[in-house]
């Protein structure tokens, strides 16, 4: 870069027949054309204020705002600057504005002396500035996290606020705004700074939002479940399982298939431990404290491979230590649907939290009925449901969730779990006795997993 800052800077100095200097819009120096070395500390060739710039790579205050008092910070083309020996400005100056997009970048400084060039070589050079001003702002994009444009899009609701801010961080991003790209979604995030942004290989932008955690959750994600407890061995019966408890033959009939060699399933594909702190229940204990999120947009060469996305999440979750989750949303083109990108990859990571067997990292794609249940608005529990969904009936509600996500199949239960198909019986009895609902009702069956699934949530 440096390079390619140095010919275009010796270009302009050709054009003009006279050295050339270019600064950032701070007045740093960046490049500086080649100088006779007998006139170098030949005042009438030089002056102070060039030599420190030069010796020193940058201007004192007092020099940047004499300079600024001939309005460059505005002009679009040369500004000619006259001397001014009592501030050190020993020679006339011609200042070619370095912008980009209507943005001053930087100046290409030059000694002026009669008759000076002519237009069309001031033309000539500043097409050659504007080339400066190309470069200068993909160097500050970059070296940028564009968290601020970011944040501001995540933010604003739909409308004009929406529009506004997509047309900064467009703007803000360059070419990489109209290309393929998944947003990533990284909670809870330890603080309210993101990473460095050049740590994340692919990543076009990055910031941090609030996050709010489940209540009784400590630093966030599945840390802070408590579970239901152990449950009764292979053969046991929960106490008072009866005379008045449903019958294996009964309850075949209402609750499954026949007894069978059942496979025993890998609990890990089960339903996994639940909060159970919270007023509203082992699942559904409401957010209170907040914390930070982290959204990162990432580059994708194409939409079939998400591989860019999925180790960025990785490494930012190891970054963002125990109990973090990921959420990746579907690729997308440009970025009119950021905000629906952003749903998708918050929806992702609260389901990865929330489901065991989906996290520490999921896709949008991949959680099925989270996609729907996670766009549910928060709140009570439905009343059919909430008594099932206390603390004391943890046990009971994981029975229910994990008879339900086997289909209703009782032999598949009953070795998910670990205990007699009585003992499953007995339990669905209670589950139907607490909720009044009908297990063998498919409405009733619905609406119980999904209060289940929700409370997760």
């Amino acid at each position: 870069m440096k390079g390619d800052y140095q010919e275009l800077v010796d270009e302009i100095s050709a054009l003009l027949g006279a050295p050339a200097t270019l600064e950032n819009r701070d007045f740093g120096l960046i490049a500086f054309g080649a100088h006779d070395s007998d006139s170098f500390f030949d005042e009438s060739a030089l002056d102070p204020v060039r030599t420190r710039s030069i010796l020193t790579r940058k201007s004192t205050p007092a020099v940047r705002a004499w300079f600024e008092g001939f309005g460059i910070t505005r002009a679009t083309g040369p500004v000619r600057i006259p001397a001014a020996p009592d501030a050190g400005v020993l020679r006339d100056r011609i200042c070619l504005p370095v912008r980009h997009r209507g943005i001053v970048l930087g100046y290409v400084w030059l000694l002026d002396a009669e008759p000076g060039p002519s237009p069309a070589r001031l033309a000539a050079a500043m097409e050659v500035a504007a080339r400066i001003g190309d470069l200068l702002a993909d160097e500050e994009r970059a070296g940028a996290d564009l968290s601020r444009e970011l944040r501001a899009a995540l933010s604003a609701e739909r409308g004009w606020q929406y529009d506004m801010a997509l047309a900064a961080l467009r703007t803000a991003l360059g070419p990489d705004a109209d290309g393929l790209h998944a947003l990533v979604c990284v909670a809870p995030w330890p603080d309210e700074e993101g990473p460095s942004f050049r740590t994340i290989p692919g990543a076009a932008a990055l910031c941090t939002l609030p996050w709010r955690l489940p209540a009784g959750s400590g630093s966030g994600g599945t840390a802070g479940r408590t579970g239901y407890g152990e449950a009764p061995g292979p053969t046991g019966a929960d106490p008072g399982a009866g005379p008045g408890a449903r019958g294996a033959a009964g309850a075949r009939s209402r609750h499954g298939e026949a007894s069978g060699g059942a496979k025993v399933r890998d609990t890990t594909d089960a339903a996994g431990p639940l909060a159970v702190t919270g007023p509203a229940g082992p699942y559904g204990a409401r957010g209170s404290d907040t914390a930070h999120a982290l959204a990162v947009v990432v580059r994708l060469r194409s939409a079939d491979n998400l591989a860019p996305a999925t180790t960025a999440a990785t490494r930012l979750r190891d970054a963002a230590g125990p109990g973090a989750v990921a959420g990746i949303a579907g690729p997308r083109r440009g970025l009119p649907e950021l905000d629906t990108a952003w749903h998708e990859a918050t929806a992702a990571a609260r389901a990865a939290a929330a489901q065991p067997r989906l996290g520490p990292q999921a896709l949008w794609s991949a959680i099925g009925p989270y996609r729907l249940l996670t766009a549910l608005p928060a709140g009570e529990p439905d009343p059919a449901v909430r008594a099932l969904l206390t603390p004391a009936h943890a046990e009971l509600a994981r029975t229910a969730e994990t008879f339900l996500d086997h289909a209703g199949q009782a032999g598949r239960t009953a070795a998910a779990l670990g205990i007699h198909r009585q003992t499953l019986y007995y339990r669905l009895s209670r589950v139907e006795q607490l909720t009044g609902l009908d297990l063998d009702a498919g409405e009733d069956r619905l609406l119980l997993h999904m209060a289940l699934k929700a409370a997760r949530l």
